[in-house]
């Protein structure tokens, strides 16, 4: 790769990964509008693991925590009495996790050959971008994380094993379903953002362990900006969002999604 792929593959990432918007539609029609390669697996670990950076820098007081109260709530999880808020909600980000990874397992060779089709991609943006539109616009009742029971875990979880499918957006299907169980946007925000850390690190460690078995030539500078970059961006991605939705809502997200999925059914339809 030249730099210029480097920097702009690293900056999609970042922002993407966190914004409603798909992260694997932006990456995967990078290379089909410009004549650049596929940026390859390492790569895509190394952009991987500056989003997981930027996420838990910037969560780390929640997560030290939440991992504290979770250590010492697991003789009460076995008799089912978990009254810690930290330890509940650490509780329910594992649990939330668990459909996403049975359905990346059980459906990942469909996903990498067979759904990266720019029409899908179209189809998906638009659809599930109008459902986000509708759970934004809809009264809420205003819960945040912490109010969060463990069927409203569950439901989440499921509804982000649909991120499988490019152009869905694991941020934007988690907040949907989060704001359609009664969250504020705010809170529907800070546990998708919480639930990417587990997904993104099964992620990059299963790319890693492929990366092992086929050992390839590693380009470091360009790893290290990618980590930089795509960490950088992710981090601001995190902080200005959550701020701009409290004020402005989800619609102009939609308005893009549906004008990206409709550019897309035009061009390859």
């Amino acid at each position: 790769m030249d730099w210029l792929q480097v920097v702009v593959l690293s900056v999609i990432q970042g922002l993407t990964e966190f914004l409603p918007i798909s992260s694997s539609a932006h990456l995967i029609l990078v290379p089909v509008l410009t004549d650049w390669t596929d940026q390859g697996l390492i790569f895509d670990v190394a952009m991987h693991l500056g989003s997981l950076m930027a996420v838990v820098i910037y969560f780390r007081d929640d997560l030290q925590r939440m991992a504290v109260s979770w250590a010492g709530s697991l003789g009460g999880a076995l008799r089912l009495q978990v009254k810690d808020p930290d330890a509940r909600l650490a509780w329910w980000v594992l649990l939330a996790t668990i459909p996403v990874c049975v359905a990346g397992l059980a459906f990942h060779d469909v996903i990498e050959f067979g759904m990266r089709s720019p029409v899908l991609i179209g189809v998906s943006l638009i659809g599930f971008g109008l459902l986000l539109g509708y759970a934004d616009w809809r009264k809420r009742a205003g819960r945040d994380e912490y109010q969060l029971m463990l069927r409203d875990a569950m439901i989440i979880g499921l509804a982000q094993a649909l991120a499988l499918i490019p152009g869905t957006s694991r941020s934007g299907i988690t907040i949907t379903a989060a704001l359609l169980l009664g969250m504020s946007r705010e809170g529907a925000a800070r546990f998708s953002f919480l639930l990417s850390i587990p997904v993104t690190a099964l992620a990059a460690g299963l790319e890693i362990v492929g990366l092992m078995q086929v050992p390839q030539a590693i380009d470091w500078p360009a790893m290290g900006v990618g980590v930089l970059l795509s960490g950088v961006s992710a981090y601001l991605c995190i902080h200005y969002f959550i701020a701009f939705i409290k004020r402005i809502g989800m619609q102009p997200f939609v308005f893009y999604r549906v004008v990206l999925g409709l550019w897309l059914l035009w061009i390859f339809a």
